[in-house]
């Protein structure tokens, strides 16, 4: 499917974003893997990627750092060549009540999950007009579509992908560049562990099950893909029928 394309994906040595890379590596994409502060998993996802025949490096790179975004997209565009898959999955979260969260929880997660993801296609946007072809892919959430107590500042970032995903489909798509938003629901991931399987959590979820990062790949990979050349700018959420 993604045969010669690389992919950047970012937190891609952990969880939904491991798996994205995963993927995309047995669809036949040269992987690049940025990642913040797990060097160790990053080299083991990049060693699993080769075993699939494919060229794949490791970048650390802060993703709310504007400047350390520009350098790892200009070591990447040198390393590889070019690249036509950006994976904006970079997130993390800091829950809590409004009244007990500090000005800087609600800063930190924006931070990593929005402004990152605007650094990033900030510093890859050139060069996806230059070609005039790209796939940006950005995981968002069902809380950024249908917000949850608790989690104001994740929420606000993910509601907040949406419109930047949106924003740039409309600018970039005279260029055959198309950017779209995976919203996932309660998936299996160490961000989720406290949840995992506890009933009064499955039980508000229609499939009555927790997603796996396996399927959040394979919608990744679709969006990644020339099959999917005629969307752009749609939210696809991949929840189980939580947000429906």
């Amino acid at each position: 499917m993604l045969n010669g394309k690389t992919a950047v994906i970012t937190g891609a040595s952990r969880g939904i974003g491991a798996a994205i890379a995963r993927k995309l590596a047995e669809c036949g994409a040269n992987i690049a893997v940025i990642y913040n502060g797990n060097k160790e998993k990053a080299i083991a996802i990049v060693a699993e990627a080769e075993t699939k025949g494919v060229k794949a490096m490791a970048y650390q790179c802060n993703v709310a750092n504007f400047e350390e975004c520009s350098a790892a997209i200009k070591k990447i565009t040198e390393d590889f060549g070019k690249f036509e898959i950006l994976i904006n999955n970079a997130g993390i979260n800091k829950d809590m009540l409004m009244l007990q969260m500090k000005e800087a929880d609600f800063d930190d997660v924006l931070d990593i999950n929005l402004k990152g993801a605007f650094n990033m296609i900030k510093h890859s946007y050139r060069q996806f007009m230059k070609q005039r072809y790209g796939k940006i892919v950005n995981i968002t959430s069902v809380a950024g579509i249908m917000g949850n107590a608790g989690q104001t500042n994740y929420a606000a970032s993910k509601a907040g992908m949406i419109g930047l995903t949106k924003s740039v489909a409309k600018e970039l798509a005279g260029r055959n560049v198309c950017c779209n938003a995976i919203a996932p629901g309660f998936v299996e991931t160490d961000m989720t562990e406290a949840f995992l399987n506890r009933p009064e959590i499955t039980d508000t979820i229609p499939l009555k099950r927790m997603g796996r990062p396996e399927e959040i790949a394979s919608l990744a990979a679709f969006l990644a893909d020339n099959v999917s050349d005629y969307i752009t700018g749609e939210v696809i959420r991949i929840d189980g029928g939580l947000a429906m």
